[in-house]
C-alpha cells in the first residue's frame, strides 16, 4: 500500500505571516490537530500543532481580552525543518517513521511541493485495514517452521473449503525463532472446518486454542 493510497489532499495551510490567532481559528473550525507552514511556492518550511498554539495563547485567566501573543507571526512558534514523506513511499514504511521518531503527521510533497498530509489517525485506520478487522471475519492464527513454500502450503489448505481470505499476517514466533506464526482472518463466523483441515495437515492451531479433542 503506498501513501497515496492514505493521504489527505484536502490540506488546509498558513503562510509562515499568519497570526497565532488564525492558526487557533483553524484548528477549532476544521477540528483538525496539525497545520503545514507554506511558503509562496507551495514548499513546506515548517509546521505547528494544537499544542504549540495553546501553549502560545494567553491562560483563560488572563485580565487583557485579547493578547499581543495571539497576534505573533506563526513562523515564531512552527517547527522546522519537516521531515516530509512522499506519495510513492510504501505505508509500512512510514510507519517507522511514525514510530522512531514519535510524529503524529507527516506531510506528503513531491517535488517539494505540499500535495497531502498523513496522520496517526490514518495510520492507525490503515492497520485495521491491512488486518482485516474491519470485516466481519474470525482468525486463525497457526505455527508454522521458519522454511521456504510454507505459507502456500497453508493457503493450500485453506483453498479447500474456498472460504474468502480477508487478510493474512506473518510474524516472527519470539518464545521459537525457528518458527513463525501465520495469522489468517476468513469471511467466516465458524472456522472450525478450516481448523480441522489444518490440524489434519499437521498444523498446530494456536488460536482459537480448541483442545484436540473438540468434535470440529
Amino acid at each position: 500500500m503506498l501513501v497515496s493510497d492514505i493521504m489527505k489532499t484536502n490540506v488546509i495551510t498558513l503562510s509562515p505571516e499568519a497570526t497565532i490567532a488564525e492558526a487557533l481559528k483553524l484548528l477549532n473550525d476544521h477540528h483538525i490537530r496539525h497545520i503545514p507552514i507554506v511558503d509562496q511556492q507551495n514548499k513546506v518550511i515548517g509546521i505547528v500543532s494544537d499544542r504549540d498554539v495553546r501553549d502560545a495563547s494567553p491562560s483563560i485567566f488572563t485580565n487583557q481580552k485579547e493578547s499581543e501573543t495571539l497576534h505573533h507571526q506563526i513562523q515564531t512558534i512552527m517547527s522546522h525543518p519537516v521531515v516530509t514523506i512522499h506519495p510513492l513511499d510504501f505505508v509500512e514504511e512510514i510507519a517507522a517513521i511514525f514510530y522512531e521518531e514519535e510524529f503524529a503527521c507527516l506531510p506528503v510533497t513531491r517535488e517539494n511541493k505540499l500535495i497531502g498530509i498523513v496522520t496517526e489517525k490514518d495510520m492507525l485506520y490503515t492497520l485495521i485495514q491491512l488486518t482485516g478487522t474491519h470485516v466481519q471475519s474470525s482468525q486463525i492464527e497457526i505455527k508454522v517452521p521458519d522454511q521456504i513454500g510454507i505459507l502456500p502450503e497453508v493457503m493450500a489448505v485453506l483453498g479447500k473449503r474456498k472460504v474468502n481470505i480477508t487478510s493474512v499476517l506473518l510474524y516472527p514466533n519470539y518464545k521459537d525463532p525457528q518458527y513463525k506464526i501465520v495469522v489468517v482472518r476468513i469471511q467466516t463466523m465458524n472456522p472450525l472446518p478450516t481448523i480441522k483441515d489444518l490440524r489434519a495437515a499437521n498444523f498446530e492451531v494456536l488460536w482459537p486454542n480448541l483442545s484436540m479433542e473438540t468434535d470440529v
